[in-house]
Order: structure tokens, then C-alpha cells, then sequence
């Protein structure tokens, strides 16, 4: 993948950085955590200019939101909180359960979509839920760009400064981002189990 990337970015120059952030937003798979130390190493060659691949790994990333955000958005809190209503028993999960999820996201969202955006394996799920409480547009873009911007700029800052080992980057990272990702999953299975417990007790 680190040698497909690198032939789209010399034939595609910056808007190949563009291209492949967005993408990775909505396709997780390509990482961001190859994507921008390697456009550092084409800066580091001279191919590049550094800020202006910053500048486009931060756009791509933010363009990469909105695909999630408006799905969140067209679903909304009131039509899954009725679907909860009608559905989630077998998940234990109740309109009451959304509601106060997406109260918790109206309080701390602006905070969750910043320093989300720096993490891997969540960073581009936050999006919808941004979108499910109805974030407004320019505060979740405005957010998203400085936690983007931060990421994308240490990325290829480490790209710039390792040089042909820029992939030492996702060497450590990758492993980071399945291991934040695998503690999400075992979280929400231990709340599952403990939700059909409690209703199980409710129930006798």
C-alpha cells in the first residue's frame, strides 16, 4: 500500500494528498498514519512543499468528515430515538439511552470532535454522532480543522524529518490505532452485557 500511495502522490502532486485524505475518512483501511509522513518524505526529497502538504492533508481530512456527518444528520436524534423505541430492546438500548447520549455529546462535543480528530481508529466515527445531535456546521468544521491540522502536521513532520523510513510512523502507530479501536468494542460489549443483565434482573 506505502508504494501505491507514493506513485499516486508523484503523479497526482498535492491533490493526490487531498484525494487520499478524504478517502481514508470514509475508508479507514488507507491510514492518514501512511498517508502524510509519506507526503512529508516528498517534501523532505524537495518534490514538496511541507506547509502546503499540511494545508492539504488538513483539507482532505476535513472534506473526509462530511460524508459521516450528514449521514448522522439525516438520521437525527428524533428518528433514532423512535427506532431505539421500537427496535432496540434485543440491544437493551432505549430512546432515553440516545437522549442522554446526545445530551453528553451537547456538552462535550466540541472537546470530543478536537481531540478525536488526533485519535486513530475513531478519529473519522466522530463524525456522526456530530452529526446525530446536530452540531452546527461551522463549529463542527472549525473543530475538526485544528485537530486535523494538528495531526496531519505531525505526520508529516515526522514523514519530513525520518525520511525514507517515514514508515516507521505507521509501524508504531498502526498497531496504536487497533489497539484504542479493540478497547471501543470490548467497552461497548461489556456495556451491552451489562444492560441485558440489568434487564434481566428487571424482568424476574
Amino acid at each position: 500500500m506505502a508504494d501505491w500511495i507514493q506513485n499516486l502522490m508523484d503523479s497526482m502532486g498535492y491533490f493526490g494528498i487531498l484525494f487520499l485524505m478524504i478517502v481514508e475518512n470514509v475508508f479507514p483501511p488507507i491510514p492518514s498514519e501512511l498517508i502524510m509522513p509519506s507526503a512529508g518524505f516528498a517534501a523532505a526529497r524537495g518534490d514538496m512543499n511541507l506547509v502546503v502538504v499540511v494545508l492539504m492533508g488538513t483539507l482532505g481530512s476535513v472534506l473526509g468528515t462530511l460524508p459521516l456527518y450528514y449521514l448522522g444528520r439525516a438520521f437525527g436524534e428524533k428518528r433514532l430515538m423512535e427506532w431505539a423505541d421500537k427496535h432496540g430492546k434485543w440491544l437493551t438500548l432505549s430512546g432515553k439511552d440516545i437522549k442522554q447520549a446526545d445530551d453528553w455529546f451537547d456538552r462535550h462535543g466540541t472537546k470530543a470532535v478536537l481531540f478525536g480528530r488526533m485519535v486513530p481508529g475513531i478519529r473519522s466515527l466522530l463524525s456522526l454522532p456530530a452529526g446525530m445531535s446536530e452540531m452546527p456546521m461551522v463549529k463542527f468544521l472549525i473543530y475538526s480543522a485544528i485537530g486535523s491540522a494538528l495531526w496531519s502536521g505531525a505526520l508529516a513532520t515526522a514523514g519530513y524529518l525520518l525520511g525514507e523510513n517515514y514508515d516507521q510512523v505507521e509501524q508504531y502507530i498502526g498497531p496504536a490505532s487497533r489497539i484504542i479501536l479493540g478497547v471501543v468494542v470490548i467497552a461497548a460489549v461489556v456495556w451491552f452485557i451489562r444492560r441485558r443483565q440489568a434487564a434481566g434482573r428487571n424482568e424476574a
